[in-house]
This record gives C-alpha cells, sequence and structure tokens, in this order.
C-alpha cells in the first residue's frame, strides 16, 4: 500500500533540509573568511613592518642604498623565512646561469676543476670541442695564474670567477703541466656544451656514468644506450648515479621510458592530497641485466632513476643509502627577470613509497674504505668493490639469461632417445645471490667541483 506525506509535512522537511544546507554553508564559509582575514592581516602587518623599517633607514642610514641589492635582499629573506631547505632565491643574473646551467651548457673555457692542496686551479676533465681542449689544457694540469691573478688559496674563488665570463671576450692563463709552465696568451671564452654522461665497455657490460640530469642528458644518453647495446654488443647496463644530485626531472623520465615496460613512471602529490601523473613508459623497453650505483650524495632525480628501475624489477642497486630528497621544486620567473624556487609538491616513484628524509637503502649494501673515498675520482672496475659487485651481478645475470636461452632452445629440439621415445633436457640454473632492499633517502651540503 502506498502512503502519502501530507503537503504540510513535505514543506516543513524542505525547511529543515534548506535550513541544515544552509547552516553548514555560513560555518564553512565563515572559516574560509575567518582564514581570509587572517592572511590579509598578516600580510598587511608584514607590510607595515618593512615600510616602517624601510622609512626610518631612508632618513637616517648615512651610507647609500643600492636598490637592486636592497630588493635582492629583500626577497632573499623572505624565500629564507619560509624554512624550504630547497627554496632559493634567484637574481636576475644568477637566474641567467641557472637557464643555462639547466640547458646544459657553460660560458668559458670548457673545464671541469677543483682546488689542489697547493690552491691552485687543478683540472680534472677537459670538455670535448671546447677552447681548453683547442688550447691544449689537459686534465692534470694545474692553472697558477689568471689574467693578473696569481692563483692561491686565498685567491683561488677569484681566478674561478675570472675564467668565467661573457662569450667572446678573452683571457690569458699560465698552466703549469709537469712541473714546467707555458703561458697561454689568449684564450676566447665561448658557449660550451656540458657532458653529462659518460659511456664505456667493460668487458661484456656497458658502463654509463650519469653526473647530472639536464636538457642535454636524455640525447646523451640515448646515444651512449644505442652504442653500447648496438654496436658495441653490450650484454648488460650499470649505471653510476654516485655524486649524481639530481637536477631536471623530465630528462630523468624520458631516460626511464628508454628502459622500462609499460606504465607510470612517476606521480607528484601536491598540498591539497591532488596526484598528477608526471610521466609513462610505453611498451618498448630494453631487456637486458641491468644495476645503479648508489651513495648518500645519490639524490632527486637520480633517486627517482634508481628506484623506478627497481620497482619494476628491471635492475638491482648497488653502494649505500641515497640522499632522501623525494619532494620537487618549481622555479618561477618574476617580472624583472629573477626567479624564486620553492617546493611544491612530493614526486613518488612508480609502486613504492615516497622515500624523502629517508634515502633508498641498495638492494647489496658495499661500502668504500676511507682511502678508497678519497681516491674515487682514480678507482677503476679493479679497485672499485662497489663497481665490482655491479659487474659480479651483471655477469651472473648475463650467464643465466643464455642459460635459460640453451635449456629452451633443447626443448624446442625434442631429440628422440634410442627407444624413439621424445625426450627434454633439464637445466638448473646457477644459484645468484639476492638480497631484499627497502627505500630511503637524506642529502649533504657538498661542494660541488667548479666548472668554467
Amino acid at each position: 500500500m502506498n502512503k502519502k506525506i501530507s503537503l504540510g509535512l513535505a514543506l516543513a522537511l524542505m525547511f529543515v533540509i534548506t535550513a541544515v544546507t544552509f547552516s553548514i554553508t555560513m560555518i564553512f564559509s565563515r572559516q574560509m573568511f575567518s582564514t581570509t582575514v587572517t592572511n590579509v592581516s598578516q600580510r598587511e602587518a608584514m607590510y607595515d613592518k618593512l615600510s616602517e623599517i624601510d622609512s626610518y633607514v631612508r632618513k637616517n642610514y648615512y651610507g647609500t642604498i643600492d636598490e637592486t641589492t636592497l630588493n635582492d635582499y629583500i626577497s632573499m629573506g623572505y624565500i629564507a623565512g619560509l624554512s624550504d631547505q630547497y627554496a632559493t632565491y634567484y637574481s636576475a643574473s644568477q637566474y641567467a646561469e641557472l637557464q643555462q646551467e639547466n640547458a646544459g651548457k657553460l660560458v668559458g673555457i670548457g673545464i671541469r676543476a677543483t682546488r689542489s692542496e697547493s690552491g691552485f686551479i687543478q683540472v680534472t676533465e677537459v670538455y670535448p670541442d671546447s677552447p681548453a681542449a683547442e688550447a691544449n689544457i689537459k686534465a692534470g694540469d694545474l692553472i697558477v695564474k689568471v689574467n693578473d691573478i696569481d692563483v692561491t688559496a686565498d685567491t683561488y674563488n677569484d681566478a674561478i670567477s675570472e675564467i668565467g665570463g661573457k662569450a667572446g671576450t678573452k683571457l690569458s692563463l699560465t698552466v703549469r703541466s709537469d712541473n714546467k709552465d707555458r703561458e697561454i696568451s689568449e684564450i676566447t671564452r665561448r658557449v660550451v656544451v656540458t657532458p653529462t654522461v659518460y659511456p664505456k665497455m667493460i668487458g661484456t657490460a656497458g658502463y654509463i656514468k650519469i653526473v647530472d640530469f639536464n636538457e642535454n642528458t636524455y640525447d646523451q644518453f640515448k646515444k651512449a644506450v644505442e652504442d653500447l647495446i648496438g654496436n658495441q654488443g653490450a650484454q648488460s647496463l650499470i649505471f653510476d648515479l654516485r655524486n649524481n644530485t639530481g637536477g631536471l626531472v623530465d630528462p630523468a623520465i624520458k631516460m626511464l621510458d628508454m628502459l622500462l615496460p609499460e606504465g607510470t613512471i612517476a606521480t607528484a602529490t601536491y598540498r591539497d592530497g591532488s596526484t598528477e601523473v608526471l610521466g609513462t613508459s610505453d611498451a618498448n623497453c630494453i631487456d637486458k641485466p641491468m644495476v645503479v650505483l648508489t651513495n648518500e650524495n645519490t639524490a632527486s632525480a637520480a633517486e627517482l632513476f634508481t628506484q623506478a628501475l627497481r620497482d619494476y624489477g628491471v635492475a638491482k642497486s648497488v653502494g649505500t643509502t641515497t640522499y632522501g630528497k623525494g619532494v620537487m621544486q618549481v622555479t618561477h620567473s618574476l617580472k624583472d627577470g629573477s626567479a624564486i624556487r620553492i617546493t611544491v609538491a612530493q614526486y613518488n616513484p612508480p609502486k613504492s613509497a615516497n622515500y624523502d628524509g629517508v634515502g633508498i637503502k641498495p638492494d647489496y649494501e658495499v661500502t668504500l674504505t676511507e682511502d678508497q673515498a678519497k681516491a674515487f675520482d682514480t678507482l677503476d672496475e679493479t679497485t672499485d668493490p662497489q663497481l665490482k659487485k655491479a659487474l659480479e651481478i651483471t655477469n651472473s645475470s648475463t650467464l643465466l639469461t643464455q642459460n635459460t636461452e640453451t635449456t629452451t632452445t633443447e626443448e624446442s629440439a625434442t631429440p628422440e632417445d634410442a627407444n624413439g621415445e621424445t625426450t627434454t633436457t633439464e637445466e638448473t640454473p646457477a644459484e645468484t645471490e639476492t638480497q631484499e632492499g627497502a627505500e630511503t633517502q637524506t642529502e649533504t651540503t657538498e661542494t660541488e667541483p667548479a666548472t668554467e
């Protein structure tokens, strides 16, 4: 039997629903209004305080105010007040340098250098097709004079700055090689492409050292992988990300797309809880044994690269726990040519938990001795225990793959025994060492080598 509701009761119910809806809306609106008023009041107090300081200083300060410098420091102070360890303010000139760095280019003579024990500029790398290469400057050389600056421990930073400059301008150097000084009376600064990928063959393994992720890294990486596998016959790949502090996320995602099967590569989670897919991989991938080398200075995009390969089960990691930077920054340019960089989200690997502040624990933990760490740049496959372990893993995996392929071929042949019956041959692959790995992260402030 159908029950009918009286018109009066229906109107009463509608009134109650309307009243409840109105009340909830008013409560929410008041909260929003209170938050807005508080924010506005706080901003007004901040502007008033700054105005009060500015007014007093301009009336009483004895010196001369450089308006550009003052504005830069005010902006720096604001960003510093966020307590965001990755936030930065860039002046117009600093932002121009950052853009050039992200583009994988620099203006200078094309060297990577560090300070020698005597305080000289010690060349650790000469970039190909650079002014330094054309001037026959080599790794290991010491630069003892830059223009009129005699390089010492006290003048080192000034000398490094002097090497940089505008493209097309000239400078002079005194270079010491094998304890003999030679004068380079004129060398011209120009834009130089910075290498970030260093490939070579070690036995049957393709070894690729990646020192940074910038706009050139993907192209360099793609060329290296194709050459190692296609031309030199690499049976496995080792990616060395030790001391790689990250860089741009987009190149890392494009590189991972080459290596991974179809699926999500990375996502970002914003403060409102929303999630964005940063990149996906298609079905094309490289089916080779892979190992990643990491240490405590492996951070940011380098950690994403490492964990994404592990999440899909296509690589193992060797070394020590990484830095632990799983947050994403965005650089926003301002009207006067300056810029700010602030943290806007967490970025997450494909399947595992975010590793910010924890780091990524390797599948195989191998540490360097203090002496090995000091001589890190000179270690090779015979003296580097982490690299030796990586080669052991890839060689074992390659052998296992070859054995599996042999077994498959023999089974498909189905040979007959003496009685005419079909037989198959079973092979047991050699046992390989496995170890469960967890994720973790952290970061250490370390002076990076100078590049000019």
